[in-house]
């Protein structure tokens, strides 16, 4: 697609297979706050992460990617319907959709393109919901050491990662928002699995590519004497979340 960067076409099944999932009181809370749950659109599906959980709220859900490879990953679901799309491609009609959300995905927007069309789509008084993901949380060592990982990566980070480290409050947002209760995302990983999901991570991805000395591996060797390979522990993602109601 013309003017796509595509940052994870290439990581796409580690990205379905690695991501950490969306806390069920995330989508408790945007269903109970929603006045009808008939059509949510989820832009920016990914491999859908987000869809396969609003489809138990909602009576129709459309998620959209610009990526074709990711969505050859997404499960199918019988109130899904996966297209690929950018932000303002959504093939919706009119004051359609009772939702809008974006998962991890709307720092990535061209801003003007992906507000014009939700409001075009968004029917007065539905609900518009963007959320992300910081670094994750283990213990004091495993969490410094991430912490100088994500340091290290800094050169091959594009620049939208800005939103993401300023947990979105540098995004424009069109509707008066909402009060964010406590979210986290949480997981019991393997070390191993753990590294699969930081291999996800797409600054890592230039970084591999410059064929210097694997920064991931380098991070596993350290990682190695404060999380036996094997050895499954608790991980927490806090989730930032705007969120707000279109005027009627």
């Amino acid at each position: 697609m013309s003017g796509f960067a595509d940052h994870f076409s290439g990581q796409a099944a580690d990205y379905a297979a690695y991501r950490p999932g969306y806390p069920d009181k995330l989508f408790q809370l945007l269903a109970g706050h929603c006045r009808l749950t008939r059509l949510a659109w989820d832009v920016g599906t990914g491999s859908g992460q987000a869809a396969g959980r609003l489809a138990a709220y909602f009576d129709e859900v459309r998620a959209t990617d610009a990526s074709a490879e990711q969505l050859c990953h997404v499960t199918p679901h019988p109130r899904i319907t996966f297209a690929q799309g950018r932000e303002d491609e959504s093939g919706l009609s009119d004051q359609s959709a009772d939702l809008i959300c974006a998962a991890q995905a709307a720092h990535w927007f061209d801003a003007p393109r992906f507000h014009a069309e939700v409001a075009r789509v968004l029917r007065p008084g539905g609900l518009l919901a963007l959320w992300a993901y910081g670094l994750s949380q283990v213990d004091a060592d495993v969490d410094r050491l991430t912490r100088e990982f994500y340091a290290e990566l800094d050169p091959w980070w594009p620049p939208e990662r800005r939103h993401i480290d300023a947990c979105y409050r540098s995004l424009a947002f069109p509707y008066p928002e909402l009060p964010t209760p406590d979210l986290a995302l949480q997981a019991e990983l393997s070390a191993a699995q753990f590294l699969g999901y930081l291999g996800t991570w797409s600054a890592l991805t230039r970084a591999r590519q410059t064929g210097g000395p694997d920064p991931l591996a380098r991070f596993a060797r350290g990682l190695a004497a404060h999380w036996p390979l094997d050895d499954v522990r608790p991980v927490r993602w806090p989730l930032f979340l705007r969120w707000g109601r279109r005027p009627e």
